[in-house]
Parts: structure tokens; C-alpha cells; sequence
């Protein structure tokens, strides 16, 4: 078996995402061509520390991205050929800006809702409502959402975890509506023995008929069939890009003063509660956060670190 094929081969038994895996995939192509086309078996320590260098000083990559690529390699080397790294020891690391995070008024959230409409409109106002990542919003499906608890399940979100977020009532409607739209798309599909949705792993061996039933529908899906994994022709959910364009359009046209993205609906939702008085071990676990650190950005963004100081101007 080819060293690329190994290493998607332990991804997937490992169940990292197809992100995950396409990233690591990227990065380890690269640092084999940066050395020549050398077979990793044949290098160590010493020419991974010269690899990440060349990231931080040549091309001058953002820490995260250098990180993402040690990652990678370090998986390589772990987990495929079975010879762990020794120690890298110094190398020129990427310098990570402290920065904070756009965050939009109510108003400005509402404003640019306005601007979207049908699946892109409900996409965005489940990220503002519930804080949901893009990826996560766009990988709904129909089983996630509870009426009656008011309760939406994130499914393998941030680090393949579970977490439980808040429902909208405001979204009921239009909810109920994607929902009715699932089930009579579903039944034409299963009348004309048309392209089944995409499960995942081997959900699809264990049982059958699980792409047949309206609980395992997408709520927001593809317009058009694809390839999965495993080359065999399916109906995806609605890819992430489309929503962002969508949303950057609709905040451009709504005259924002601040440059802002999918991601800033989400950290409106976190800055809003906290400005309600959330306890933030509550926004962190509807955030999805490891850490209380990652929460702790946005009482700065409300200014709670200030202990009360006023302006000498007034």
C-alpha cells in the first residue's frame, strides 16, 4: 500500500473527519516535496524542524497554520510509519496575535438577516441563535432537532464531540417547514430509487434502511449528488461555502461598518448572553469550548475586564 493511502487508511480507522483528513493529507505531500520527494522513513527530528522554519520565516504562515502542519506530521510519523518523532527541539515558531473577536450588534445581526431568505436565511439565524458553527449548522439533520425540549443536538461537532444547544422558538416555523420539504423530497427520491443521503462510517451496513427514513435526512441539503469517502454517489448537505458567501453578501449589502463572517453570528451569540448575565461555564458548554480561556475572549469584547473604570473625558 502507498504511504498516502496508509495514511488516509488511519484516519479513517482512527474516525478523524474528512476535513481533518484532507488538511493532514495537504501537509504531508508538502513536506515530502519540500525535501526533494524523500520518503519520510529516510528523515527525522532535524528535517521537521527545517520544514516548520521555512512555514514560519518563508512563507510566513499564521501559528495556527505551522501548528496544523506539525500536527500532521507528527501523526505521520506516530501513527503510520510507527517511528515517533524524537525531540524537535528550537525551531522559529509563528508568532499567534492576540485579537479579538467581531462581534455584531442585535441590531446588525438583524440587519443582515434581512438580506438572506429560505435555507440560507434559517442557516444564519440558527449560528446568531444558537451559536453554532457553520459546519454544524450545515450539517443538521432531522433526528437533531427537538420540538418539545427546545433542545438542537450538535453531532460530532469540534473535536468529534456531542453537545446539546439551544432551539429559537423563532425558528419552529421555519424548522417544521424543512422538515415537511424533507419528507416529500425523501419520498420522491425512495419512489424513483433515486441517490441515497450519506451516513456515516458503516451506518449505512448496520442498517439499511436508515437512509430511507426521514429521521436521517439532511435539513438543509445539496443541490446536486456527489462522491463520498468511498466513491459512491450520494446526497450531501449544502457545503459550508455557500452559506459563507451567502452571509458576506448580506453583510455587505446591510452597510456593516466592520468587516464580519459566518463566524461573527456565532460570537454575537456568546456576547449576548453574557451581557444577559449567563453564567459563562453555561455559553461554554452551548459553545462547545475545551476551554474556559476560549470563553473568557468575549468578556473583554464587553469590556467586563474595566472593573467599573470610566473614561477621564466622560
Amino acid at each position: 500500500m502507498k504511504l498516502m493511502e496508509r495514511v488516509r487508511a488511519t484516519l479513517r480507522v482512527k474516525r478523524y473527519s474528512l476535513r481533518t483528513e484532507k488538511t493532514y493529507c495537504y501537509w504531508i505531500r508538502f513536506f515530502i516535496r519540500f525535501h526533494r520527494m524523500r520518503h519520510p522513513a529516510t528523515m527525522a527530528a532535524s528535517e521537521v524542524r527545517q520544514f516548520l522554519e521555512y512555514l514560519a520565516i518563508e512563507r510566513r504562515v499564521a501559528a495556527s497554520t505551522q501548528n496544523q502542519a506539525l500536527n500532521a506530521i507528527v501523526f505521520l510519523y506516530r501513527h503510520v510509519l510507527d517511528q515517533p518523532l524524537a525531540d524537535i527541539g528550537m525551531f522559529s515558531r509563528a508568532k499567534r496575535p492576540q485579537r479579538l473577536p467581531v462581534v455584531l450588534s442585535h441590531q446588525e445581526v438583524m440587519d443582515t438577516l434581512e438580506h438572506l431568505s429560505g435555507s440560507m436565511h434559517l442557516i444564519a439565524s440558527l449560528m446568531y441563535g444558537s451559536g453554532l458553527r457553520v459546519s454544524e449548522a450545515c450539517r443538521l439533520r432531522v433526528k437533531d432537532i427537538d420540538f418539545s425540549q427546545s433542545v438542537i443536538t450538535v453531532r460530532s461537532g469540534k473535536g468529534n464531540k456531542d453537545r446539546t444547544t439551544l432551539l429559537p422558538p423563532s425558528c419552529e416555523a421555519a424548522l417544521h417547514a424543512h422538515i415537511q420539504l424533507a419528507a416529500q423530497q425523501l419520498a420522491s427520491r425512495v419512489a424513483t430509487n433515486a441517490t441515497p443521503v450519506s451516513l456515516p462510517y458503516a451506518l449505512d451496513r448496520k442498517y439499511p434502511n436508515a437512509g430511507a427514513s426521514l429521521a436521517w435526512q439532511w435539513l438543509f441539503p445539496a443541490s446536486k449528488p456527489c462522491f463520498d469517502a468511498d466513491n459512491r454517489v450520494v446526497l450531501h448537505h449544502i457545503h459550508t461555502s455557500a452559506v459563507q458567501k451567502a452571509v458576506k453578501h448580506a453583510m455587505r449589502s446591510s452597510s456593516l461598518t466592520r468587516p464580519g463572517s459566518c463566524h461573527s453570528l456565532r460570537h454575537s451569540f456568546a456576547t449576548q448572553l453574557l451581557s444577559q448575565g449567563t453564567d459563562i461555564r453555561t455559553v461554554q458548554e452551548l459553545l462547545g469550548h475545551k476551554s474556559i480561556e476560549t470563553t473568557q475572549i468575549y468578556t473583554h469584547v464587553l469590556g467586563n475586564g474595566f472593573a467599573g473604570v470610566r473614561s477621564p473625558l466622560g
